[in-house]
């Protein structure tokens, strides 16, 4: 005769089996945004619904500091709205945009994963949701799944291509140089090859061009006098992309 306590295991057995089950098949909200992120993509619905279980949401206001240089990095970030900036500060507080971050993107993997601390600092430019990924907990899935880990691999490329590029156009570009950089690649993100709207204030724009406002105000003037551009408030013409992009060759 079988005991009460052996079916009743097999019941919580049984009934944690269809549980798991219905979890996994349950349409999900977040589970559908991280399937059209790069991080996640190519991964199986049940793959993502693991995934789904170690994020945890957060939620910043408009200038919320989400973590400083020298912080101990115990996991990574995806945006679900909003945006981040991730930037350095000297010690008189001037200050350098490495890069701003939007809805899908995701950030701070890698010193998440070699163990270090955060080497910049990253805070929100608007009001932003972002889902959080412990360190350990991560870690434990990608030696589970070889997708995962081929595109935190890719994710690691994006990022050294990234840091290469900004490297080049801060030490080998003039300012005017690099604010047509900035425009063109604007024009490319947004698909709209005469008009673009700068999506940062002109401070945050400065930083990210390493210089300072005052500079970035004369150098707009200069491609608005000659021709190139032509500025409504935030918006800005590309009257001439020839010669924009000529300035990029330092022509």
């Amino acid at each position: 005769m079988i005991s009460a306590k052996v079916v009743r295991v097999c019941f919580q057995i049984i009934k944690k089996y269809y549980d798991m089950k219905s979890f996994i098949n349950e349409p999900s909200e977040i589970v559908n945004f991280l399937s059209q992120s790069q991080m996640f993509q190519g991964l199986s619905k049940e793959e993502l619904a693991i995934i789904k279980q170690i994020a945890i949401d957060q939620f910043y206001g408009k200038g919320d500091i989400i973590f400083h240089q020298g912080d101990e990095a115990r996991g990574f970030f995806v945006i679900k709205s909003g945006r981040v900036k991730v930037f350095k500060q000297s010690a008189e507080g001037k200050e350098q945009i490495l890069h701003v971050f939007g809805l899908g993107d995701h950030f701070a993997e890698v010193p998440a994963f070699d163990g270090k601390c955060y080497p910049a600092s990253a805070a929100t430019i608007e009001k932003a949701e972002l889902l959080f990924f412990p360190r350990n907990s991560f870690v434990q899935l990608l030696e589970q799944q070889p997708t995962l880990t081929i595109n935190m691999l890719k994710s690691f490329a994006r990022h050294l291509r990234r840091f290469s590029h900004l490297v080049d156009n801060l030490s080998l570009r003039e300012v005017p140089a690099r604010l047509a950089t900035y425009l063109l690649s604007l024009s490319e993100r947004t698909g709209n090859a005469e008009t673009v709207e700068l999506d940062l204030t002109k401070g945050q724009l400065a930083a990210m061009l390493g210089t300072i406002p005052e500079t970035l105000s004369r150098v707009f003037y200069k491609l608005s006098r000659d021709g190139l551009i032509e500025i409504d408030g935030s918006k800005i013409s590309l009257l001439n992309r020839e010669r924009l992009s000529k300035l990029l060759d330092g022509i």
